[in-house]
């Protein structure tokens, strides 16, 4: 068992023909991931990574004509919004949006309109899913995990990298990681992932990366309290910014003291949760 995706997952790449599409299917393709289709409007009939995926016009004709049942859009900020839109009406359950720099307000509309679709949303601006040795949708390295029992959720591409580094020197294996991103809107937050790992036969610990700004870590902090039976470890990056200062994320931004890093790791040890000083920490403080 794994959350979200596994080897069975039929996968589309919306922008396959772009820079960062074409290299990052060649990833995922190289990973194992089942690639199935590509989307690039205008591009239909054409096909990459020689003659191995076929490029349709439409999200739609690709559903129709491959079955695909997963997205990953790596299509410019100012087409991303309506890259979502068209997954969602093409029927797709999982779509995973790797574009930063999207404007809340294009969020909160994709937002609104997916809440009303039977579709989940992983994103934007996130690394993606990976699940070891099995699939990998987005840009997270497939040889820095090795498959096991602990389920990673995270708000940053690059800690979640560092974290399963560390992991994997000591034998820690992952059922699944997810980088939901760091943007303020977002289509799927740290309890959803929480609840499913819960759920998951093979998930038996959590690591959760949170880092400063907003309220998700605290509300995660009450759902772990109150619905987790699992042990949760969790780092908060950001405890050193100095006040004041907007840091990395778009979504890192500290409001009338709250939101701050001492909070978080207040809320959360409060829940029982183990909090690391440093993210190579984390793996042994289920030890």
């Amino acid at each position: 068992m794994s959350i979200l995706i596994n080897k069975n997952t039929r996968l589309l790449v919306q922008g396959i023909t772009g820079n960062e599409g074409l290299f990052h299917t060649t990833q995922m393709v190289q990973y194992g991931t089942n690639v199935i289709a590509g989307v690039t409007p205008g591009k239909g009939g054409e096909w990459v990574l020689n003659g191995k995926v076929p490029v349709f016009d439409s999200v739609k004709l690709a559903v129709e004509t491959t079955g695909a049942n997963t997205s990953v859009i790596f299509v410019p900020a100012r087409f991303a919004a309506d890259a979502m839109f068209e997954a969602a009406d093409a029927g797709i359950p999982l779509i995973v949006c790797i574009t930063e720099g999207l404007p809340v307000q294009d969020m909160m509309r994709v937002r609104n309109y997916l809440d009303q679709k039977n579709t989940r949303l992983i994103g934007p601006n996130c690394p993606g899913l990976l699940t070891p040795g099995e699939s990998k949708v987005g840009i997270i390295p497939g040889d820095i995990s090795l498959s096991g029992n602990v389920g990673v959720v995270s708000r940053s591409g690059t800690l979640t990298y560092e974290v399963l580094y560390a992991m994997k020197l000591l034998g820690m294996g992952a059922s699944t990681c997810v980088g939901i991103g760091g943007d303020p809107v977002n289509g799927t937050n740290f309890i959803d992932v929480l609840e499913m790992f819960e759920h998951d036969p093979q998930t038996e610990k959590v690591i959760m990366i949170g880092e400063i700004g907003g309220s998700d870590e605290e509300r995660a902090a009450e759902f772990i309290s109150t619905k987790m039976t699992k042990p949760v470890a969790s780092f908060i990056a950001g405890r050193t910014a100095p006040p004041g200062k907007r840091m990395g994320h778009a979504g890192a931004i500290i409001e009338g003291g709250a939101g701050t890093a001492a909070e978080k790791v207040k809320a959360l040890e409060a829940a029982g949760v183990r909090v690391a000083k440093h993210p190579e920490e984390i793996p042994t403080l289920f030890e």
